[in-house]
């Protein structure tokens, strides 16, 4: 595995989708209001971090993959925090602004390690026009493999996959249901165990797996089953138990296990030694609060651990 953490510095991924700016607003409890019977946040601190396709690029970056980003921003200051946590990852920022609609973010008030409430700011319209049309031009980058990561916000449409196949490179999918017919002939989907049956139907694992694989045309198909491991459907099935120590919060553990599925499997050839390794960085980050990306150092250590 640590040979494959060298391989990872010399490929190049472009990871396309529906970014997001991920707030926390970290407090303390001590009452509960007199206006209405809620509790009151003493608030302590606050923390922004790269969320959805922008946790994807952050995940890849931290491993040493020269990492590109595209999608779509607001006019506001969200952006500008966003582009901010982009550069200081190492990043290079292929987002398109759209002065329509505000950058996605999402506030999480947390308390104790408890999360009390989340806030969205979100328009999920698909984006057309100037915008979409200035998106497409921006994929025009030499990269060995493309991650799609599709939150369902707007962003990837028919015409966003059609520029993206006609790259001719490695075509990952994290997806949403409700995107199902966008992906047909990726070489890689990794929907989580209810994203699957939500596209496949309520059934045993192994069998929804090759039903999908078989109805999307997909090459390779990994569903993520939480405490559970991962199920690898290719020419044949193959199951790889949990790695983790223990399950903290799941949040940006699918964006974790595409990122290392793609970039590894790109740098190996070798599904078993891509599951293998993205098990244990999903293992990780389900063990930290929040979403959280993973760092070539704790990887290295767990390795190194056994």
């Amino acid at each position: 595995m640590l040979e494959t953490l060298r391989g990872l510095k010399d490929l190049r991924i472009l990871v396309v989708g529906d970014v997001m700016l991920d707030r926390y607003i970290f407090g303390r409890v001590e009452r509960i209001s007199p206006e209405a019977p809620v509790p009151v946040v003493e608030v302590e601190r606050e923390e922004f971090r790269l969320g959805g396709a922008s946790n994807v690029a952050n995940n890849l970056a931290n491993l040493g993959v020269k990492t590109y980003l595209a999608g779509v921003v607001g006019a506001d200051y969200g952006q500008h925090i966003l582009r901010g946590l982009m550069k200081s990852a190492g990043i290079e920022d292929l987002t398109v602004e759209d002065p329509q609609r505000p950058t996605t973010e999402k506030a999480r008030v947390v308390s104790m390690s408890q999360q009390l409430l989340r806030i969205d700011w979100e328009d999920r319209r698909p984006i057309g026009g100037k915008v979409l049309k200035e998106l497409l031009e921006r994929l025009d980058v030499d990269v060995d493999g493309v991650i799609v990561s599709d939150y369902a916000k707007g962003v990837v449409c028919q015409q966003l996959m059609d520029r993206i196949k006609e790259k001719k490179v490695f075509i990952s999918i994290d997806p949403r249901p409700v995107n199902k017919h966008l992906y047909f002939g990726a070489d890689l989907m990794t929907p989580n165990e209810k994203e699957a049956k939500q596209m496949g139907g309520d059934k045993p694992v192994e069998t929804l797996g090759w039903k999908l694989k078989e109805e999307l045309g997909l090459k390779t198909l990994v569903i993520t089953l939480g405490a559970n491991g991962m199920s690898l459907f290719d020419r044949e099935y193959f199951h790889f138990p949990a790695r983790a120590k223990q399950v903290y919060d799941v949040s940006g553990a699918g964006d974790t296990a595409v990122a290392v599925l793609t970039s590894a499997y790109i740098a190996t050839k070798d599904w078993h030694i891509a599951c293998g390794l993205a098990n244990l960085c999903a293992g990780i980050v389900v063990g930290k609060l929040g979403t959280t990306p993973i760092t070539l150092e704790e990887v290295i250590k767990e390795i190194e651990e056994g």
